[in-house]
């Protein structure tokens, strides 16, 4: 156990997580070994790997899917994964509560978690909002919030239903995971994928954010299409991590959430324990800021799919499961146009987290923390004063900056937890920011 400080453990993290070096590249098929000699040479498996080591494989796809979609990992750890006793159902914990959520048509929106409750993690930090579909059929996502005031110690969690995307809001992460760690800051994302385990130790005093559970095909860089081989998220701005290894040799607790329930184990070593690994089933972080803005030169608004980062496909060509967005920063230039996104009736449902907003603006959003939904087909667009604005502006090139959120689109409702719907957090009055729109037909 740390004999330092809570101040001083936060900066030997912080240190870590700066000095970090990453393998780049979306997809790739990457290679890392944590010490010299580790990786096997010529074959995945020998009879004697190298090190005494373990071989084992991870595989977040079929066996048969065809090549350009498998995903699948070889590890070369200290121990199995297989050397832990029984798991049992386990309470507590912000994943509960999906399986009572509840269908709700109109427009939402949740103000920022609270401060956390002393001693909360961020397993036991999250705040389980909704989610559609169903993790044992691999269709569907959820959506959470979270908030945290304490790393997780002698803690490992792993999520069997879908990968997770961590999106802070507040307060940065290092994020260590069985492929080495990862540094998540303010404007980063984290991927981490289905079955991978980690553990998430804070670099600040609290952390919040956002955390999207894609249950089912794993997530992909979006086609480009007519826009040729560059623009939006590009492959090489994400990083993978390199190897580092845990020797802890003491009870560590490990959480796996399995078919929408929490599962738990106590292991007499740490399963963060990978020494080298090669594969394509592995974590990223990317920084939301390094996005290539696509959108119109001309006339009229481009729809927001162009600002996808991430797309989980299904079996009908361009309907995804999910699809994970960032607006950001862009210039706005388009002639003779109302700027912004037009009002629209959507077959998707869209959610939104404001990462960051200018002082004083918060509007259809919120404030940074926030999260808002609009459910399929539910009316939404800007407020009377933001229409107004936009109809009587003289339109030249204007730099549209100073905010930043995270958005997820997924095909089916968002059914709501129990406790988001009678949450005191929950804004009683948002349909009335859609009030008192000007009668202008004839003038």
């Amino acid at each position: 156990m740390s004999t330092h400080t809570p101040h001083e453990d936060r900066d030997l993290a912080r240190k870590t997580a700066e000095a970090l070096s990453y393998l780049h590249g979306f997809g790739n098929l990457h290679s890392s070994e944590a010490m010299a000699g580790a990786l096997p040479d010529g074959n995945h498996a020998p009879q004697r790997p190298p090190l005494g080591l373990y071989t084992e494989q991870i595989s977040g796809s079929a066996f048969t899917e065809p090549r350009g979609g498998n995903r699948h990992s070889w590890m070369y750890r200290i121990r199995p994964s297989a050397q832990h006793g029984a798991f049992r159902r386990i309470g507590g914990g912000g994943f509960h509560g999906l399986a009572d959520a509840e269908i709700e048509m109109n427009r939402s929106m949740w103000s920022p978690l609270p401060d956390p409750a002393p001693g909360t993690d961020f397993v036991s930090g999250m705040w389980p909002l909704g989610g559609n579909g169903d993790p044992a059929e691999r269709t569907g996502m959820a959506v959470y919030l979270y908030a945290a005031n304490t790393s997780m110690k002698d803690k490992v969690f792993s999520d069997s239903d879908g990968e997770l995307l961590i999106t802070p809001q507040a307060g940065e992460l290092l994020v260590h995971t069985e492929f080495g760690p990862l540094h998540v800051k303010v404007g980063d994302v984290a991927l981490i994928p289905r079955g991978v385990r980690f553990q998430v130790e804070l670099l600040d005093v609290s952390a919040r954010g956002y955390v999207a559970e894609n249950f089912g095909r794993p997530l992909v860089l979006p086609e480009l299409g007519p826009l040729g081989a560059n623009g939006m998220a590009n492959p090489e701005d994400f990083r993978a991590p390199t190897a580092a290894y845990d020797e802890v040799e003491r009870p560590v607790e490990v959480i796996v959430k399995y078919c929408g329930e929490l599962w738990g184990s106590v292991y007499d070593h740490s399963p963060l324990d990978v020494v080298a690994w090669h594969g394509n089933h592995v974590p990223y972080v990317y920084d939301l800021n390094r996005f290539q803005t696509v959108g119109t030169l001309t006339y009229d608004h481009t729809d927001p799919s162009v600002f996808t980062i991430l797309t989980s496909p299904t079996d009908t060509p361009g309907v995804p499961n999910m699809d994970f967005l960032a607006p950001n920063w862009r210039w706005s230039v388009a002639e003779d146009t109302f700027r912004p996104q037009y009002y629209h009736r959507n077959i998707s449902t869209e959610i939104y987290g404001v990462i960051k907003a200018p002082p004083g603006r918060t509007g259809v959003y919120g404030a940074p923390g926030s999260i808002s939904v609009q459910n399929m087909m539910t009316p939404h667009g800007v407020v009377p004063e933001a229409d107004s604005a936009a109809t009587q502006a003289e339109l030249r090139p204007e730099r549209i900056d100073g905010h930043l959120m995270c958005a997820y689109e997924t095909r089916l409702p968002l059914k709501f937890t129990r406790q988001a719907l009678d949450s005191e957090r929950r804004h009683p009055d948002y349909d009335s920011l859609w009030q008192g729109f000007e009668r202008r037909f004839g003038r």
